[in-house]
């Protein structure tokens, strides 16, 4: 994802305006960059709140600044330079953070990226895009480039599998993907866990448990219509992310449930509780002990969509006596009324 995202940004600097800022993490994958655009990289080393103000300060000046770093140095160092020079002032400044989730799994907490979203949900005015794979990150860089505004694009590293096809249809902020259709469960996720999901979503089907799977790469807007959609078609909503669900998807998603009186559907959120992984390994390993293995998730969704079908077997009974009750109650002998 890291190279896909360097090598879209590389054409798009045929706009003069694009600038990219490092904080000297990453200078060396940006050497083809750095060959092409030499006037449109600036290193200015590990000074992160600085990097910020520089990029807010740029974008006022009509350049379209792109500052990468790794998450929790790029949002939660700088934190008060992004909310009051970039969002309040609503500048036009693209935040990359690197190592979205356990991207960095041997490099511990201090590396993980999984309360950015948390973090940054709040905030007005910014976008917050987490694409899937190497073709969906080019696609939200270009959108991100596209867009007049804040953006926060959150990537994996270096080594991320391919989730997407050519059919997978146009990148559109504020609108999810129809991964795969289905009618007894709905999967909701977002970023490099959707490699897990989709297997998870064919592991089910082998269980006659028809999946729902949907991508949703754009978390801020959300694609509330999607999730409402979800909610009355099926009943029953499972929500998968490699981050806390405190402030992340899940939590998203039931706002949205309830500020849309869906608040009837089966909703279960698998993520990071109020817990720091402190385990080291690759990424399998540490989902592995988080329980966000695609069969974790498969396990997790059969459960579900079981519970809700067992809750409409029992509403079908109770509805069928109602009748019969109101059917006996009806029945009068020949040549009498009610009174």
């Amino acid at each position: 994802m890291r190279n896909a995202f360097i090598a879209e940004l590389t054409e798009l600097a045929e706009d003069e305006r694009l600038i990219t800022l490092l904080a000297d993490n990453g200078i060396i994958v940006y050497d083809e960059y750095a060959r092409r655009r030499p006037k449109q990289l600036l290193n200015l080393g590990i000074a992160e709140s600085n990097l910020i103000a520089m990029a807010a300060g740029m974008a006022g000046s009509g350049f379209i600044p792109f500052v990468y770093s790794i998450i929790p140095f790029l949002v939660m160092r700088p934190y008060e330079f992004v909310r009051d020079d970039i969002c309040y002032q609503n500048r036009n400044v693209k935040l990359v953070g690197i190592g979205a989730g356990y991207a960095y799994s041997t490099l511990g907490p201090t590396h993980h990226g999984t309360e950015d979203v948390s973090i940054l949900s709040c905030l007005p005015n910014l976008t917050i895009l987490s694409p899937a794979d190497p073709l969906e990150t080019r696609q939200a860089t270009r959108a991100a480039h596209e867009h007049e505004g804040p953006v926060y694009l959150r990537i994996g590293t270096g080594r991320n599998p391919d989730v997407l096809d050519g059919d997978s249809g146009a990148f559109t902020i504020g609108r999810a993907r129809l991964l795969r259709e289905g009618s007894d469960l709905a999967i909701l996720s977002h970023g490099t866990i959707l490699s897990e999901v989709l297997v998870a979503a064919k592991q089910l089907e082998r269980q006659g448990i028809s999946t729902r799977v949907l991508n949703m790469h754009s978390l801020s807007p959300l694609d509330s219509a999607a999730v409402v959609a979800a909610a009355k078609e099926i009943g029953t909503i499972l929500t998968v992310e490699e981050h806390s669900i405190f402030g992340g998807l899940g939590s998203l998603v039931a706002t949205t449930l309830m500020e849309s009186q869906c608040g009837d559907a089966n909703l279960k959120l698998m993520g990071l509780k109020r817990r720091f992984c402190e385990s080291y390994g690759s990424v399998e390993d540490l989902r592995k002990e988080l329980g966000l293995l695609a069969t974790d998730i498969a396990r997790a969704g059969a459960e579900l969509a079981r519970e809700r079908a067992a809750t409409k077997q029992t509403s079908r009974a109770a509805g069928a006596a109602d009748v019969r009750q109101i059917d006996q109650a009806d029945i009068q002998p020949a040549g009498t009324h009610k009174a």
